[in-house]
C-alpha cells in the first residue's frame, strides 16, 4: 500500500465526509488552543518579526483547517494591538499530502479573506495562503523560512507500513489483525516502533532546518499513556474493525488473505517514546508534553438536538473512523463491502461503548527550536 497515494481524509460535505465528521479533531484543537497561544505569545515576545512564516502540518481540509488558521492570526492581530504595532506579514503554508482535498480548502478562502478584512483589517496584502503538497516526512520549505508549526492529529500516521507488514511479504505475521493487538507476536510490535522512530526522527530533522532558532512547534496525536503498545487506549479502536472486518471473512463475503495482508500506517506512541526521539535528534527544547482525554464520539453535540436524540454514540464514532480510514480500506478490500463493513462497525462500538466509556488520549508536546 502507498501511503501517500491512498491515505487521505473522506473529501467533500456529504454525510461520510470528513467535513461532517471531524469532531474529534476539533475538540483536540480547541483542548489544545491555550498551548498553540501561549507558544505564539513566547515567539513573539522574543522578537518581532517583519514578515512570520506559519505552517499548519496535515491540515486535512473542512472547517477545522481554517479554524486553526483563523486561531493563530486572532492571537497575532491581539498581540499586536495591545503593543500598537501593525501587523506583521503572515506567510501561512497548509501542507498535507497530494490527495488531500486543498479545491475544497481554496474554495474557502475568500470568505475566510472577508472576514480578516472586516473584522481586523487584514488583507490581501498582509495575509498570504498557499498550500503546499507533500509528506512532512521530509522537506517541505526554505531553510530558516519558518517561525511557526502547527499540526494537529497527523503524526500518528506513518510514512508506511512496516516493511515486515507490508501486504508483498511472503508470510503474514499478525494474522486476523490490522494493527497492534494483545494477540500480535513480538514482532509486530518491533516494527510498527523502528517505524515509528525513523518517521519522527525524519520529522524532526526536516524540521530543524527550517524553522528559525527560537521557532516554535506545537503538535498533537494520538498515542497512549502506557509503554505497553498493547494497552485498550490505543488499540481498542483497530481491534472493534478488524472484528467486523473477520465477521464477513466468516460469511464468505471477504478473503481472510485480504485481512492477513492488511495492516494499518499508523502508531500510537506513549510520552518516554517521544521524548527519547527529540533527545537523540537533538535540535529542539522540549517546553511541554501532556496527554488530553477526548471522548470517541468527540462528546454531544449539544446545539444539535436532532442529532443528539436520532444519532447513537456508536454510530458517531464509526463515521467519525470511516471517514478517516476509508480511502485505504477501500483501496484494499474495494468500495462494495464499505456499507457493510462500517454497518457492522456501529453495531460492535455500540456494544462496547455500552459497557464503557472508553476515551482516545491526545498528546501535545511544546517545542523549541534551539538557537
Amino acid at each position: 500500500m502507498e501511503v501517500k497515494q491512498v491515505l487521505h481524509m473522506n473529501k467533500g460535505t456529504g454525510e461520510t465526509s470528513y467535513a461532517k465528521n471531524s469532531r474529534v479533531q476539533s475538540k483536540i484543537i480547541s483542548i489544545t488552543k491555550p498551548v498553540t497561544e501561549e507558544a505564539l505569545l513566547d515567539l513573539l515576545c522574543k522578537k518581532f518579526p517583519e514578515s512570520l512564516g506559519i505552517a499548519d502540518l496535515g491540515c486535512s481540509s473542512g472547517p477545522n483547517t481554517l479554524s486553526v488558521i483563523s486561531e493563530i492570526i486572532d492571537v497575532i492581530y491581539a498581540k499586536c494591538c495591545d503593543l500598537g504595532i501593525s501587523t506583521p506579514e503572515l506567510k501561512i503554508s497548509l501542507n498535507d499530502l497530494y490527495s488531500n482535498d486543498f479545491n475544497d480548502i481554496f474554495g474557502s478562502l475568500p470568505a475566510l479573506y472577508k472576514k480578516l478584512k472586516e473584522e481586523k483589517g487584514v488583507g490581501f496584502g498582509q495575509c498570504f495562503i498557499s498550500g503546499v503538497p507533500g509528506s512532512f516526512y521530509g522537506r517541505l520549505f526554505p531553510s530558516k523560512s519558518i517561525h511557526f508549526v502547527h499540526s494537529s492529529s497527523s503524526l500518528h500516521w506513518l510514512s508506511q507500513v512496516p516493511p515486515e507488514l507490508d501486504s508483498k511479504a511472503s508470510t503474514a505475521i499478525n494474522k486476523g489483525r490490522i494493527y497492534i493487538s494483545k494477540t500480535s507476536p513480538q514482532s509486530v510490535l518491533d516494527s510498527y516502533l523502528l517505524q515509528f522512530q525513523k518517521d519522527f526522527s525524519l520529522f524532526l530533522k526536516s524540521r530543524s532546518d527550517e524553522i528559525v532558532p527560537g521557532g516554535r512547534m506545537v503538535l498533537s496525536f494520538m498515542g497512549r499513556r502506557s509503554m505497553d503498545p498493547t494497552t485498550v487506549e490505543s488499540i481498542h479502536q483497530w481491534e472493534l474493525l478488524a472484528q467486523a472486518l473477520m465477521n464477513m471473512v466468516s460469511e464468505g463475503l471477504v478473503l481472510e488473505e485480504k485481512v492477513d495482508t492488511f495492516n494499518a500506517p499508523y502508531y500510537g506512541p506513549c510520552a518516554e517514546e517521544l521524548e527519547l526521539e527529540i533527545q537523540k535528534e537533538g535540535s529542539f527544547i522540549m517546553d511541554r508534553l501532556e496527554a488530553v482525554e477526548v471522548d470517541w464520539d468527540g462528546g454531544a453535540d449539544m446545539s444539535n438536538t436532532t442529532e443528539t436524540v436520532t444519532v447513537s454514540s456508536g454510530q458517531r464514532v464509526a463515521k467519525a473512523i470511516r471517514a478517516v480510514v476509508e480511502s485505504m480500506l477501500e483501496s484494499h478490500f474495494g468500495r462494495d463491502i464499505m456499507d457493510d463493513l462500517f454497518r457492522r462497525h456501529v453495531e460492535l462500538v455500540d456494544k462496547h461503548l455500552a459497557k464503557t466509556r472508553t476515551k482516545y488520549i491526545s498528546l501535545v508536546i511544546y517545542l523549541i527550536r534551539k538557537g
